[in-house]
């Protein structure tokens, strides 16, 4: 029986030690740039510079590895790679924008109805200024000192509103023309 139990031992050992001897097996090729083919147990000397195959004991690439970069190499690419990101950023967030204008508007009519309300209320605004502004002249011109700062800050607030309504036109503008734009790319 102990002789059995020490074969066994034996075979167990030998399947134990079996991945190292695979392990040992690895190697590595690559194509130098005098254009031979190299191959060793570790990376030849004459693979610096280009990419490396590392192989299994069976001969197929398991892994390749690329050359090293110089600095201003990685740090081009490091460039692109963000320049990417940020490309992919923006275009998911135009998307995020397409998608909520065609959810906000269901035709270029209602586009122009919601230019004409946020008009509406601007203008509406801009007359309540305006008002206010003739009653602080008045309140000056009888001599009440205390109106002209507020007359100043009153005519501040109408160049704000008219300012706003420009902004308002511009908005509107550019969405019906991405809405037309969304829209037609819909139906080809």
């Amino acid at each position: 029986m102990s002789g059995e139990l020490g074969r066994r031992l034996a075979v167990l050992g030998t399947l134990a030690l079996l991945p190292l001897a695979v392990a040992a097996q690895t190697t590595y090729r690559c194509t130098g740039k005098d254009g031979k083919k190299y191959y060793g147990q570790s990376v030849p000397p004459q693979c610096a510079g280009v990419v490396v195959e590392q192989l299994s004991a069976s001969g197929t690439v398991v892994k390749r590895i690329d050359p090293q970069a110089s600095a201003g190499e990685r740090a081009k690419k490091e460039a692109e790679e963000a320049e990417r990101k940020k490309q992919a950023l923006l275009a998911k967030e135009q998307a995020r924008r397409d998608q909520a204008l065609l959810a906000t508007y269901s035709s270029e009519k209602d586009v122009e109805d919601m230019r004409r309300r946020a008009l509406e209320d601007n203008q509406r605004l801009a007359s309540q200024i305006e008002t206010r502004i003739s009653g602080l002249k008045e309140r000056a011109a009888k001599g009440d000192a205390s109106a002209g700062n507020e007359l100043a800050m009153q005519e501040g607030l109408l160049d704000t509103k008219k300012k706003e309504a420009q902004a308002i036109n511009a908005k509107y503008d550019d969405d019906r023309k991405r809405y037309r734009e969304l829209t037609e790319a819909r139906k080809k």
